[in-house]
């Protein structure tokens, strides 16, 4: 269907709860709305679109894929169900927006890229901070101002104390949890965006808990003489900073991944070019949306996305495999 004289039309793939995130984000986007909504059950569907606003509601997931009407569906499920939801969105011509970690494992995130591609649709990670202007002003500075690069280092946390939640998928192994794919994922990205490349290597430090990766440190070796450094967990304090350094000076954001308000943002650069870095209003989710959209009406699909996003799970492979090998892992 042409989407040249109308709003691109989204359908969730479940009620979870980061739907109601987007689900705004959406509503904030111009030519866009959520127009239908697919749960275990009619009645939580049913629920759910009365309560946001969907004017359709199906009681499967095959069920929506299979409405004409729908260009792109945003897939908030559980990591191991990825795959599977996302090859089917793109053999019914959907395009396709899946929450991080993009797959349970490299291999997967392959697949569902290569999917899409052999059916025209785009494939986009839900990371919504690289989305925020001041994402692309932190790309710049790192790129222009920083010198040779030498060291990135970022860190996701927060605690869960002594009630772990045991129905919470991030917590179950067979969902493909763990603060790996949950937190790390977006310490991996953090790097990327400031070496680009792949490590040569990894090793990893990690806790385990249920079956998953409770709180895992990480070490990247890069050529170029460059090093990261990275750490997640569910039972550390709430943390979500980065750091990124070269020869000339460095760049620090103490909340990359959520910034403190919508209203405004910061970084700081420390060396010749020192100051902070203040941004007006900016809704990252909303961002994310605009370009995604962006992308599905002009038609040129960019791999990028789905690029950076193999690259964030083959690491995620590695580090994990070091951690529970105890051994350094090459790339």
């Amino acid at each position: 269907m042409s989407t040249e004289h109308f709003p691109i039309r989204f359908g969730f793939l479940s009620t979870a709860g980061i739907g109601t995130k987007v689900k705004r984000a959406v509503d904030l986007t111009e030519d866009a709305e959520v127009t239908a909504i697919a749960s275990r059950t009619i009645e939580k569907a049913q629920e759910w679109a009365e309560k946001h606003q969907a004017s359709k509601a199906y009681g499967t997931y095959d069920e929506l894929l299979a409405d004409p009407d729908l260009d792109a569906v945003y897939i908030p499920l559980p990591p191991a169900m990825h795959a599977e939801w996302t090859m089917k969105a793109a053999e019914a011509g959907k395009h396709v927006l899946c929450e991080k970690p993009l797959a349970a494992n490299a291999d997967e995130a392959r697949e569902m890229a290569e999917a899409c591609r052999q059916n025209g649709v785009q494939l986009m990670d839900g990371v919504m901070w690289v989305h925020h202007d001041r994402t692309a002003a932190m790309k710049k500075i790192i790129d222009e101002d920083l010198g040779k690069h030498r060291r990135a280092t970022a860190a996701f946390t927060f605690n869960y104390g002594d009630n772990v939640p045991m129905q919470n998928i991030r917590v179950q192994p067979e969902m493909a949890g763990g603060c790996l794919g949950d937190l790390g994922y977006y310490c991996i990205r953090a790097i990327l965006l400031a070496f680009e490349d792949l490590p040569t290597k990894a090793f990893a430090a990690a806790r385990f808990f249920n079956g998953v990766d409770f709180n895992v440190s990480g070490t990247l070796w890069f050529e170029g003489d460059r090093m990261a450094a990275f750490d997640c967990a569910f039972d550390t304090s709430f943390r979500r900073w980065l750091e990124v350094t070269g020869t000339d000076g460095s760049l620090v954001c103490d909340d990359f991944v959520l910034p403190g308000s919508e209203e405004n943002s910061r970084f700081w650069v420390h060396g010749p070019k020192k100051g902070e870095h203040n941004f007006g209003e900016c809704v990252q989710e909303a961002r994310m949306i605009e370009h995604f959209v962006a992308a599905i009406r002009s038609g040129a699909l960019n791999p990028e996305w789905s690029e950076t996003a193999i690259k964030c799970m083959q690491i995620c492979d590695a580090v994990l495999e070091s951690a529970r090998t105890g051994q350094i892992v090459e790339l």
